[in-house]
């Protein structure tokens, strides 16, 4: 799969956050502050997974479909990455 630079970013943003997150744990913020940002980042997480997973998705079963395959197991294998990931 083709990552390209919209899903890196997003992961860089990520990242800053995480560090960020660290750096307020350091300074001793409030834990109302911290769980906030702890939980952007899951968010940030989560949105990140689904839109791999999507995108791989499609990839696939346009390949599997222009190859005449069945695509039902590759969307099987989409949503079971997707459960995993919770």
């Amino acid at each position: 799969m083709d990552y390209n630079e919209q899903i890196k970013n997003r992961v860089k943003r990520i990242e800053g956050q995480l560090r960020g997150i660290l750096k307020m744990m350091e300074e001793n913020k409030d834990c109302k502050e911290v769980i906030t940002q702890l939980s952007a980042s899951r968010t940030g997480i989560d949105r990140t997974i689904g839109l791999i997973v999507s995108s791989n998705l499609i990839e696939c079963v346009r390949e599997a479909d222009k190859n005449g395959e069945n695509t039902e197991e590759l969307v099987k294998e989409a949503v079971n990455l997707l459960v995993k990931s919770r």
